[in-house]
């Protein structure tokens, strides 16, 4: 087993008693001593600030790279305004998705962020396929989100220029003197901030937030349950390379553009196969929310049975969720099973707990989207 990395804020972690687990290659804290639950708590009713510098931060430069990317991506860049940013995914010649990621125009480049498990193989595969003339430069440096509602109140302190973003926007700031990347944006569901910077200004630049009153450190624990609640995929459990974009719920993510009936149709792999889907609609299982009951959380891997004791389906997310006060669950129904509404049960511990297909996200999400 090859030795875990560490991010540059690592030392902080140990200072502030974090747990420390193995996670996507790096020593990563799992929990501080608040614990999941307030963690989760105070990032939904104040400013929760988490370290993700473990994830691949990559610049895409050559003749028009927007164009050259969406040979990838099945996402519109080429219509991505200077200073935003957008949600895309690597797929492969059989539509499924070999990665999710964040795409942002920063003028002449783009700037990528992908996931830590699969930055390596996207580096590779962005190399390997992309047209002839581009470059991607691997990034060292730090990157931090800070988010729940009180977030903004906090910026305007720091960096009141970045409170003028709306959600999805990215800017070029300065904070007490260190150059930042800053996307109003996260994986909560709240209100909240990416800030990029470089590494050896990390340390600094995330102690002079905790040092603000309304700021906590929040784990991969409460990360987990806070995505999970606002109804947000985890690359490797609810999207991977077995599951198309549609039948994962991200037809959205399907660029009109890049429809059969767009001004850019295909070009990128898997679009048959994908586009069948966006216009058949003909794909036979689908992603749904799962509310269950009591408190006994639903993990992971549980088979969904029908009443009849059948297996029909998988939750591939699950945990309790302590914003909505019950055990909440992503997983994949048959198109029979999948209308908001229907009972299906979860075997847990030979137990058959009724969970219900709910609507996604389980909580109403803060973003802001500008006054």
């Amino acid at each position: 087993m090859s030795e875990l990395k560490r991010t540059p804020l690592y030392d902080l972690h140990v200072e502030l008693g974090a747990k420390l687990v193995p996670f996507a290659g790096y020593e990563m804290p799992v929990q501080y001593p608040l614990g999941v639950k307030k963690e989760h708590e105070h990032t939904r009713t104040a400013c929760g600030l988490f370290d993700v510098s473990h994830m691949g931060q990559l610049l895409l430069r050559g003749p028009a790279p927007a164009e050259a990317l969406e040979t990838l991506v099945p996402s519109d860049i080429v219509g991505l305004p200077e200073g935003m940013q957008r949600y895309a995914m690597f797929t492969n010649d059989a539509g499924g998705i070999l990665d999710d990621l964040m795409v942002a125009n920063t003028g002449d480049e783009l700037y990528l962020v992908v996931n830590a498990a699969c930055r390596d193989q996207d580096i590779a595969h962005l190399r390997d396929n992309l047209p002839a003339g581009h470059e991607i430069e691997e990034l060292d440096r730090g990157l931090i989100a800070i988010q729940g509602p009180q977030t903004a109140e906090v910026m305007k302190r720091l960096c009141p220029a970045a409170t003028e973003l709306v959600f999805m926007q990215h800017g070029h700031f300065e904070i007490d003197g260190i150059p930042v990347w800053i996307s109003r944006s996260g994986y909560t569901g709240e209100d909240g901030y990416e800030i990029s910077m470089p590494a050896d200004q990390t340390d600094a630049l995330t102690r002079r937030l905790l040092a603000e009153p309304e700021v906590e450190a929040i784990g991969l624990g409460a990360r987990d349950s806070l995505r999970l609640e606002a109804g947000l995929c985890l690359y490797g459990h609810d999207i991977d390379t077995t599951t198309l974009p549609v039948e994962a719920g991200l037809i959205w993510a399907i660029a009109k553009p890049r429809r059969n009936d767009g001004e850019r149709p295909g070009g990128f792999p898997g679009a048959e196969a994908i586009l069948q889907q966006v216009e058949a609609k003909d794909h036979t299982r689908k992603r749904v929310g799962l509310l269950g009951e009591g408190r006994a959380p639903v993990r992971e891997g549980a088979p969904l049975v029908d009443a009849d004791g059948n297996t029909i389906g998988t939750v591939t997310s699950g945990g309790f969720g302590p914003s909505v006060g019950k055990p909440v669950a992503m997983g994949y129904l048959p198109i029979a099973h999948a209308e908001v509404g229907t009972t299906v049960y979860a075997e847990v511990r030979g137990k058959r707990l009724p969970m219900t297909v709910s609507k996604t996200p389980f909580i109403t999400p803060g973003y802001y989207r500008g006054k």
